[in-house]
């Protein structure tokens, strides 16, 4: 038996800007998606501790077009240990 209504718009799905992303099928980002969990494990799933794995996991996508080129400050990642690798001025 099939459901047939009539009358009623066709249902097309659409994906959200944000939240999703395709599968890494691949396996180019698994050994850092590993050790992002392994570290999250080892945190009591403290995320804030493994912060370094999660953005390494995070530019491997972009790096393999599993998911859009984003500035990591609006990913929630400050730009505090990018400052303090600048040399100081005199």
């Amino acid at each position: 038996m099939t459901s047939m209504t009539f009358g009623q718009k066709k249902f097309i799905p659409t994906a959200p800007e944000k939240g999703s992303f395709p599968l890494d099928h691949g396996g180019q980002c698994r050994k850092l998606m590993l050790f992002y969990m392994r570290c999250l494990r080892e945190n009591a799933d403290d995320n804030s501790a493994c912060r370094e794995e999660s953005k390494a996991y995070l530019q491997c996508r972009m790096d393999h077009d599993l998911m859009a080129r984003e500035d990591f400050s609006k990913l929630g990642y400050s730009s505090e240990k990018s400052s303090e690798n600048k040399p100081e001025q005199s």
